[in-house]
């Protein structure tokens, strides 16, 4: 089945044609649902973040450097270096699973819904499991890991990954890996160059939140009340509607009062 790559119309509920949901709007609904709401019922988005070129240049530059050794047949440095019995998985598909806008698809038939994400990379172990890799990219003075609140996005992210990988029949690891590299700080110049140090971070997925996170997303898309400002889907605020809700009320607060 084809599916055109720009979703030019906003959805319907009862619509016949599958509806394309990305890995990251699965995320905005677990972050909130009336943003998700807006933007697929009205195609009113957040506004955009600046885009991070320097992590895309990052990314492709370890893309190259692990397809060197997806050609071989051969595992990169930093899998021996970690004692993980695994290669760069060469598969006809990975070059659609890595872009954009296609991904690792399938279509949810409980819900009609068309979820894609494109993966990093994949590797394979010496037991034939698929393992999900995520390449992260930052600058700060302390060493990379997962121990943020906020790191939670990139968790759910790569769950996703493993989930549409196992909706494709695919035997897949619960442990994926991060790629995460740190520029440093520690130097006395920058000379037109930055030095990294690259940490292979292990982590354990559970995809269980998938399935049912997918079916109140089709709930609240079919519904024509949006949701509460601010209510999100697993816990805290949106500062987006918060925003959202302060500017509204200090526009109608600035507007002349009608004489009565």
């Amino acid at each position: 089945m084809a599916y055109s790559r720009v979703r030019s119309q906003p959805y319907k509920p009862g619509q016949a044609e599958p509806f394309k949901v990305s890995r990251s709007k699965i995320e905005l609904f677990t972050q909130c649902p009336r943003c998700f709401w807006l933007d697929v019922r009205l195609k009113i988005r957040r506004p955009n973040s600046p885009p991070f070129n320097i992590n895309k240049a990052i990314d492709e530059l370890f893309k190259k450097e692990f397809d060197r050794y997806r050609t071989q047949g051969k595992p990169h440095p930093i899998m021996s270096d970690n004692q993980i019995k695994a290669i760069p998985y060469a598969h006809d598909d990975l070059n659609t699973w890595r872009t954009n806008f296609t991904g690792v698809t399938t279509l949810h038939k409980p819900t009609n819904l068309h979820v894609f994400g494109a993966v990093d990379d994949v590797w394979v172990g010496d037991d034939d499991q698929l393992i999900v890799v995520d390449y992260k990219a930052t600058s700060k003075a302390t060493p990379v890991n997962l121990d943020a609140d906020w790191q939670i996005s990139y968790k759910r992210q790569m769950e996703v990954y493993q989930w549409l990988l196992r909706q494709n029949d695919f035997q897949v690891s619960d442990v994926g890996y991060f790629v995460y590299t740190n520029a440093r700080l520690d130097l006395d110049g920058f000379n037109d160059h930055l030095e990294f140090h690259t940490k292979l971070i292990p982590y354990t997925g559970n995809d269980a939140w998938v399935e049912p996170t997918l079916l109140k997303m089709k709930q609240c898309m079919d519904s024509d009340d949006m949701p509460p400002v601010g209510e999100a889907a697993m816990g805290g605020s949106c500062d987006y509607c918060g925003y959202a809700r302060a500017r509204t009320e200090l526009t109608l607060s600035a507007l002349p009062k009608k004489s009565s």
